[in-house]
């Protein structure tokens, strides 16, 4: 399905971005640190991705569904340079050390013990590169028993609980995106930020480490205390709530499900009175408190279907809206795509792609006044001579490091 959207930047192009004369050097693969980067490229940073000389960063082998690009990689490249370098030739160090010194920010997220391997540690560039915002992102952190374990997305969720918090009481389940990944991107970019605000301030760049695991695990608080201090984990619910109910999904009298949720007493009360039409039920002493609904869900889920078994998924719809009770469609894949919020919003934006132009998403967060940059997602290392160049390697230098395979 293509969607076509406002090619370029919004429509406060005129004015400049927020990270406009922001370079960040960033030796990333996969998910985590991609999207950390595209964060920073997307306010206008100037992000210079390194990638291994002719395959690339390996998220680009991941499918080809995207006019020939994979998924993953044109969701999380747009707006930066390629620079194809073998970080371990005898050229990289000199030309990692020409981009430093110019530098803002540099992010990685090779294995563990990677950079320290190819003097790219935290300390020993805050050493030599006082003003430079080191960040990295790892599975588990620089340290405990953990530090050398290798970490993917299902892994981490694995280790922080998450399946077992999310699936069905029979089965547990990942979640259906790349969360851990995600979570550590995000902690990444807003991390960066406060660095160079702190830096701006006092005159210094800063290490920051960031675990997709830790991230996960602040993410997984509700459980944690909820373990911590009953005793005994939060079940896996499917689509419910481990601790509010009603919230999730309730079969209509035609088959179809409504989604909805109540989140406080007036609510439960309104909800008995104009959906139920059994204002009744709110002073049943089954069901007088949240804890006791959540406690006697199966008896309360019967009373709901009971009652809405006489009408169909509209009908009810109609009554959750008139009670002001939040409800939700189940949509898939294809109906976010074509979702009226997305298009009533003008969310889509148009990127340029190896293969052509495909739609992209705007930022979430909308700042007024601001633009966001939508420039092309790269070829493996299109943009190695212009930076070379720029760094003060002439043509001669160039092509002897790509006949040794350093570029």
């Amino acid at each position: 399905m293509d969607i076509v959207g406002t090619r370029g930047r919004s429509s406060m192009a005129d004015l400049p971005l927020p990270l406009e004369g922001i370079t960040v050097v960033s030796v990333e693969q996969a998910v985590a640190a991609p999207f950390a980067s595209r964060q920073l490229a997307d306010r206008g940073a100037r992000v210079i991705k390194i990638e291994r000389p002719g395959v690339g960063d390996f998220a680009r082998g991941y499918d080809e569904r995207v006019k020939g690009t994979s998924s993953y990689f044109a969701w999380l490249n747009r707006s930066k340079e390629s620079l194809s370098l073998d970080l371990k030739a005898d050229a990289a160090p000199e030309v990692l050390h020409r981009l430093l010194v110019g530098a803002d920010v540099f992010i990685q997220n090779l294995a563990p013990g990677a950079t320290a391997r190819l003097g790219l540690g935290a300390d020993a560039l805050r050493t030599r590169y006082p003003q430079l915002v080191v960040c990295d992102l790892s599975g588990y952190g620089a340290s405990g028993p953990y530090v050398d374990k290798k970490a993917y997305d299902l892994l981490v969720q694995c280790e922080a609980a998450l399946l077992s918090v999310t699936g069905t009481p029979d089965a547990p389940a990942k979640a259906g995106i790349s969360v851990a990944d995600i979570a550590g991107g995000m902690y990444a970019f807003s991390s960066v930020l406060m660095a160079l605000l702190h830096r701006e301030r006092h005159g210094v760049g800063t290490a920051i480490e960031v675990s997709l695991f830790d991230a996960l695990v602040e993410w997984m608080g509700h459980p944690l205390y909820f373990a911590m201090y009953s005793g005994e984990p939060p079940a896996r619910t499917g689509s419910a709530h481990a601790t509010v109910f009603p919230y999730g999904s309730f079969t209509a009298g035609d088959g179809a499900p409504v989604y909805f949720g109540i989140q406080n007493e007036r609510e439960w009360r309104r909800f008995c009175d104009v959906v139920l039409r059994r204002p009744e039920v709110a002073a049943d002493e089954r069901f007088v408190t949240n804890g006791l609904r959540s406690d006697n869900r199966v008896a309360l889920t019967e009373v709901i279907e009971a009652a809405f078994s006489a009408t169909d998924a509209a009908e009810v719809v109609r009554l959750l809206d008139l009670a002001e009770i939040a409800h939700a469609g189940q949509n898939d894949v294809a109906g976010l795509l074509a979702h009226p919020q997305l298009a009533g919003r003008d969310r889509w934006r148009t990127v340029d792609s190896p293969g052509g132009p495909i739609a992209a998403l705007r930022p979430p967060a909308i700042m007024h006044g601001l633009g966001e940059r939508f420039d092309p997602i790269p070829v493996v290392g299109a943009h190695t001579d212009a930076i070379l160049h720029e760094l003060g390697f002439d043509a001669d230098a160039i092509d002897a490091m790509r006949v040794d395979g350093a570029v």
